[in-house]
């Protein structure tokens, strides 16, 4: 009897643990959580390697491949050039792009 006890609580506390491993942010599958955290770094890369572009200030995000750029810009052409970039990169759908521009 302890042995069906122990066992079944064994089970829910598996059960358990295994909800908390699911997907947020509605995201539909694991694998497209997965696409998405691909394309925010590979967003992030592009801007690591751009000069006109600082990674460190502008914030990316992506769900179900629509990707938010987010931050302050120094210019409206760090802005346009992070918008671009993002747009530029293998399995982006479309770029919300809410980058302020702080002199």
């Amino acid at each position: 009897m302890k042995t069906n006890v122990a066992t079944l609580a064994l089970a829910g506390l598996l059960a358990f643990t295994a909800a908390g491993c699911a997907v947020t942010r509605e995201q539909s599958t694991v694998g497209q959580y997965v696409d998405d955290t691909t394309i925010t770094t590979r967003v992030k890369t592009k801007f690591a390697e751009d000069s006109t572009v600082s990674a460190m200030a502008i914030n990316v995000e992506t769900l179900k491949g629509v990707v938010q750029l987010s931050g302050f810009a120094k210019s409206g052409a760090e802005r346009t050039k992070a918008e671009e970039l993002a747009r530029g990169t293998p399995g982006v759908t479309s770029v919300r792009n809410d980058i302020v521009v702080r002199p």
